[in-house]
């Protein structure tokens, strides 16, 4: 793994609610699938997007 890989945004905090979006980490349960696969830029894209729905969410990880 290269020193500029985006690491997984993973907390070990598992739990995923009605519409299949992990309570920890944010992220969609395709999101949480493609990680491994994903570039880079789509990495980016995947940790901003789950960041705006951190901020709109009841549960705060």
């Amino acid at each position: 793994m290269a020193s500029t890989e985006i690491a997984s945004p993973c907390i070990r905090n598992c739990c995923l609610n009605e519409q299949d979006i992990c309570v920890g980490c944010f992220r969609s349960l395709d999101e949480i699938k493609h990680w491994h696969k994903a570039t880079r830029d789509e990495k980016q894209l995947i940790l901003t997007t789950a960041d705006t729905r951190k901020k709109q969410s009841p549960y705060k990880g």
